[in-house]
């Protein structure tokens, strides 16, 4: 695709945009194009007029994500301050841009007294992808807050869709590849601002502690397995089992701090990161015979 045969935008629209800084891994591809909405308006009308065949991609945070060394074809849509607001309603509920960070809803309903919201503290990423996805921690998962949220839809249709209508499971919704969430309320109970604060922090400790934080890494890179096929057993013990610890391949490497995160140990390719994933899954398979399937998603051209 060529400027010319792109719509106009009041927003930046980019072409062959490096996405590597976007992302936790620091790693893969430009996009053909990034596109930086101004508001709504600017997103739906771009949509509209946008070929149908060429392929679009929204980019939150970039978290749990490996774009991959060729790039990511179409059009990647980034979603700015227009975007990001989160706002308090009545009734113990929030209104969300789609862009606004999981840290900066938790807060704002901790300020509020809304409890229940508490997760989204370990969930790093934005409220786009983490209603797309069911994004969870700590037992919960965004389908036991999210009440509806608003989707611009590939053709640029704005629609309101309630929980029931995404059909939720495990880190799935029925959203449509190419669908922009750019809104979504979420409803807590009442609660103490003083132990909502004090259950984040909690949270916070725990992910420190556990998890790789101040590395280049992706998240958690595997679905924990249904229980009756790993005999309880998260996917992190499977990866263990496997003697996946520490394991390298390139500049990507199996953390030893927590065995279901990989991470960049400085100069890896998006391949490394996702061969190294693919061979963690074939040791897995063949110590446990469990198929671990990916959570991070992978994008792009290989």
């Amino acid at each position: 695709m060529n400027r010319a045969n792109l719509p106009a935008v009041r927003g930046k629209l980019t072409p062959d945009a490096p996405l590597a800084k976007l992302v936790w891994f620091k790693s893969g591809g430009a996009a053909d194009w990034l596109f930086e909405p101004a508001d709504l308006e600017d997103l739906q009308s771009f949509l509209r007029a946008l070929d149908a065949s060429a392929p679009v991609m929204p980019l939150g945070l970039g978290s749990n994500l490996i774009v991959r060394d060729g790039g990511v074809p179409g059009v990647v849509v980034r979603l700015g301050k227009a975007f990001s607001g989160v706002k308090v309603l009545e009734g113990n509920r929030l209104e969300c841009g789609g862009g606004a960070s999981g840290i900066l809803v938790s807060s704002t309903a901790r300020d509020a007294g809304i409890a229940g919201l508490e997760f989204l503290r370990g969930i790093p990423g934005t409220v786009g992808g983490f209603v797309k996805m069911n994004g969870g921690a700590y037992g919960r998962e965004v389908s036991s807050i999210l009440i509806d949220c608003d989707v611009v839809m590939p053709d640029g249709e704005l629609k309101t869709l309630r929980a029931s209508e995404l059909n939720y499971t495990y880190r799935h919704s029925d959203l449509p590849d190419g669908a922009v969430v750019v809104a979504a309320r979420f409803e807590g109970t009442p609660g103490d601002p003083a132990a909502i604060g004090a259950e984040m922090d909690r949270i916070a400790a725990a992910r420190e502690a556990s998890q790789p934080l101040r590395t280049k890494t992706g998240g958690s890179t595997f679905k924990n397995p249904p229980e009756h096929l790993a005999r309880g057993r998260k996917a992190w013990e499977l990866v263990d089992a496997a003697g996946c610890r520490g394991l390298m391949m390139g500049g990507a490497q199996v953390s030893e701090k927590h065995t279901n995160f990989l991470i960049n140990t400085g100069d890896a390719t998006s391949s490394d990161i996702e061969g190294l994933g693919e061979e963690v899954r074939r040791r897995v398979r063949e110590n446990s015979g469990v198929e671990l399937e990916w959570e991070i998603q992978r994008v792009g051209r290989q």
